[in-house]
């Protein structure tokens, strides 16, 4: 049973940066790959992020490659998200979950499917003013 936390959700003008934390519970969160995923209104969750079970795969979706750094520290059982360059678009409500099957690397295609995720977070609010 792993119980994921978001934090770092905001308000910020666009062009701002931000960084999402996911803090997770267990002892067994090396063992998942993650991954971030975010919903706007009207529209359907979609992963932007995923991240090996090491940290040393990662991915990312098109629209915020360049942009957005995911990074894991096992050891406190953490995940970031570094957000920079933030645009309106940007604006959603963003979600760590953590996958059930491994993950090491590649194409976002094949880790992007919310059933492929065991476990969620409550989520965090992201508002970018233009």
């Amino acid at each position: 049973q792993v119980t994921l936390v978001e934090s770092g959700g905001g308000l910020v003008q666009a062009g701002g940066s931000l960084r999402l934390s996911c803090a997770a519970s267990g002892r067994t969160f090396s063992s998942y790959a993650m991954g971030w995923f975010r919903q706007a209104p009207g529209k359907e969750r979609e992963l932007i992020s995923a991240i090996s079970q090491s940290g040393i795969g990662t991915c990312y979706a098109d629209s915020v490659k360049g942009r957005f750094t995911i990074s894991r520290d096992n050891a406190n059982n953490t995940m970031y998200l570094q957000m920079n360059s933030l645009k309106p678009e940007d604006m959603a409500v963003y979600y760590c979950a953590a996958k059930a099957t491994p993950w090491f690397s590649g194409s976002c295609y094949t880790a992007h499917h919310e059933y492929q995720y065991t476990y969620w977070g409550q989520g965090t609010q992201v508002t970018v003013s233009s």
